[in-house]
């Protein structure tokens, strides 16, 4: 039989864990009885019962593992840590835990995975959250499509990988990931499928403004050289801007004995260019830090249990 693992980050989703695995086991029992599923949820810190929820489902339902981290290290990593977990099934499907991805999609999903696709992603073609998060979405992805073209305009993190794509994802020994981008990066064939992402139907997205800054950044500079090259084309029009003002500046003083006068103009001056190397070192910064990051060799994440699935139950 062929065999899907269904990996499921958790944090701060209590309310609908019980939910999400009925759904997903009705859907796939009913409409692919050939295919033989279990899942793999990784509780990333979790603080409001999540984690007896978990062991709820585990306790009484079949091929159900629960992975628990020490404190909370992110979703990617979360992600990861059920890759790496979910090695010995055929393919993987990654999912929130908050029923916001139709859970009809995986039937379609599967399908093509069964048809030779490695890679099949469902992307948000449009959204039921509040107007803030639609148009903070709608920026991101914009602005990540600058250095990644290949990103689907509403983003996605609904997927399915192959055993093949699975295990690259997984050699990758990288820290402040964009897995999205290394998703795309891959190369392997892949199908891409529409819908749109529903309301949240309990409590509220953790995923607050400072996470999505953070993982802004991680998709803009670990995808693509544009930001360098974006400070080098700044730096020449910078520089050329000011070549040619001092020319005119000559120009003025020669033909017509005119010198610039007041202080305005050179504090303008001294803030723009002030601003724009504040902004390289920034960026710079941002570059030395991953370097660091990356030279310090921790863990992605720390495993504090890792319960694995009972027998089958009738």
């Amino acid at each position: 039989m062929k065999q899907i693992s269904f990996v499921i980050p958790v944090y701060r989703n209590k309310e609908s864990l019980r939910t999400t695995h009925e759904r997903i086991s009705t859907a796939v029992g009913e409409e692919l009885p050939e295919i033989c599923f279990s899942f793999i949820f990784v509780d990333d810190g979790s603080d409001d019962g999540s984690l007896d929820e978990l062991l709820w489902i585990r306790d009484n339902k079949p091929n159900v593992e629960v992975i628990t981290f020490s404190r909370n290290f992110g979703q990617v990593p979360a992600m990861i840590s059920g890759l790496r977990s979910s090695a010995n099934t055929g393919a993987s499907i990654m999912l929130s835990a908050d029923l916001q991805d139709p859970v009809e999609i995986i039937i379609e999903m599967i399908k093509y995975w069964l048809s030779g696709t490695e890679i099949v992603i469902a992307h948000r073609e449009s959204r039921e959250d509040s107007f803030s998060s639609s148009l903070t979405s709608k920026i991101f992805y914009s602005l990540i499509k600058l250095s990644n073209p290949l990103m689907p305009s509403g983003g996605f993190d609904f997927v399915l990988v192959d055993q093949k794509p699975r295990k690259v994802l997984c050699d990758l020994n990288e820290h402040n990931r964009f897995i999205q981008g290394d998703i795309l990066w891959l190369g392997f064939s892949t199908r891409f499928i529409p819908y749109t992402r529903l309301k949240r139907p309990h409590g509220k997205s953790q995923w607050n403004l400072f996470k999505k800054v953070k993982y802004f950044i991680d998709g803009f500079l670990s995808t693509s050289y544009i930001s360098i090259r974006l400070m080098s084309l700044l730096g020449a029009i910078t520089a050329s801007a000011g070549f040619l003002y001092a020319l005119l500046i000559i120009y003025l003083k020669l033909a017509f004995n005119i010198s610039p006068e007041g202080l305005a103009p050179i504090m303008v001056l001294l803030l723009v260019i002030g601003g724009i190397i504040m902004l390289m070192l920034g960026i710079i910064g941002e570059y030395i830090w991953r370097i660091y990051d990356e030279t310090r060799n921790r863990p992605l994440y720390v495993i504090k249990e890792h319960y694995r699935s009972t027998e089958e139950k009738n």
